[in-house]
């Protein structure tokens, strides 16, 4: 499995993933931080949120008929260039304009950039390597999740802004060198109509594939899209918020202790990754209902403990376990799943299915995203009742899921 270019990738996604991280952590914090709006935060994550949906397909359909290496490259460097100008832009305009902007372009980026990423495992690997190398890309995105916000909430705190924005962008900058020594096996196909035409048909065989040939493809992705509106949507938004505002922390304890609860769930996805990389194919897909199951419960100690008034340290300490485990599930989750589409997809379509797979997955999470952010200012009632909720309506979505989709592994 461990062969040169596949190490490579590997070594470009720790890299550029990092610079990542740290984007994902400082700027919507930095938002939040000066607004002090929990409205204006989740209606802001979810606007920037919907190019990411809306570029999926056009990165799936690029990666099936494009050089996947040169594509991680350009995008990698562009994202250099918008981290930078970014930096330039804070402090001389509108800073919800420029949060907002960044991050459109940025979700906008990733939409296109991560179909390559994954349609280029299967076309480095053999088959029954699938399962340990994605465990194994998933390990490198915790990594950098790990690393990303638990440093960027310390230097956050005590230097600001600007060095989280130029140490970013040395990172995408270093991944666009690394990316370059990369050879990933590429055939051309060849044009036969206009990028119109061509992008219809992409779409039509993807469709015809994940909701006909193969429907419990679409049935799975259908039944995540309702997960991550009732639950991803509501950690996206609703963590920051509860630990900077409504826990009692002072500011930069809060977030500095932000910084640590993301280090948390990227320490739990790492486990996730590492379990899924160990056991292989023993994870078997049939199970995956136990395991969102399993993840819908740990939405119910943070809710207890909003609403019970605990001591704060205490408190943070549980919310701490409960988004370490959340991810470990939802990791094991995540790489058995891709492992699964990519085993069943044809080698010619997998970049489109992936990209349509993960378009249905998000397409309702900026709903979820602007209704959180919504929610969190305006309630009458604690909003540990939130969590509560979340975790049942995601086990009613569970308890569908065993029902409706049979999988043969």
């Amino acid at each position: 499995m461990f062969n040169k270019n596949f190490i490579m990738v590997v070594i470009g996604q720790i890299i550029s993933l990092f610079g990542n991280a740290i984007l994902r952590f400082a700027l919507p914090l930095y938002l939040l931080n000066k607004t002090g709006s929990p409205a204006l935060f989740g209606m802001v994550s979810a606007i920037a949120f919907i190019p990411l949906i809306m570029l999926a397909p056009v990165g799936g359909m690029l990666a099936d008929r494009r050089n996947k290496k040169k594509i991680m490259v350009v995008l990698d460097s562009i994202t250099a260039g918008v981290t930078l100008l970014t930096a330039f832009c804070i402090g001389r305009f509108d800073i919800v304009i420029i949060i907002l902007s960044t991050l459109i372009l940025l979700y906008g980026i990733q939409g296109a950039y991560q179909p390559a990423v994954q349609a280029s495992i299967p076309a480095l690997l053999s088959e029954e390597n699938l399962t340990s190398g994605n465990a194994v890309i998933n390990l490198t995105n915790s990594l950098s999740q790990l690393a990303g916000p638990v440093l960027g909430g310390i230097l956050f705190v005590s230097l600001g802004i600007y060095p989280l924005l130029y140490i970013s962008a040395g990172c995408f900058i270093l991944s666009a060198i690394m990316e370059t020594f990369i050879k990933i096996p590429f055939i051309k196909r060849a044009k036969t109509q206009n990028i119109l035409k061509t992008a219809a048909q992409d779409m039509k065989e993807s469709f015809i594939f994940t909701f006909k040939t193969q429907p419990e493809v679409g049935k799975v992705s259908v039944v995540i899209a309702g997960f991550n509106l009732f639950l991803s949507t509501l950690i996206i938004i609703g963590l920051p918020i509860v630990i900077t505002q409504k826990m009692g922390f002072s500011s930069d304890t809060g977030n500095r202790y932000y910084g640590f609860a993301e280090g948390a769930m990227a320490a739990g996805s790492l486990a996730g990754g590492i379990i899924a990389g160990i056991f292989g194919n023993r994870l078997k897909m049939k199970k995956s209902p136990a395991v969102l199951f399993a993840a819908s419960l740990t939405m119910v100690p943070i809710g207890l403990v909003l609403i019970s008034k605990m001591p704060k340290h205490t408190g943070y300490m549980i919310i701490l376990l409960s988004c370490f485990a959340l991810m470990l599930l939802c990791t094991i989750f995540t790489v058995v799943g891709m492992a699964f589409i990519q085993r069943v997809s044809p080698q010619e379509l997998i970049g489109k299915i992936i990209a349509l797979v993960s378009c249905i997955c998000m397409i309702v999470q900026p709903i979820g995203q602007a209704i959180y952010g919504l929610l969190f200012e305006y309630i009458p009632f604690n909003s540990g009742y939130l969590f509560i909720a979340s975790s049942i309506l995601s086990i009613i979505i569970c308890i569908l899921y065993g029902k409706f989709v049979k999988i043969e592994d």
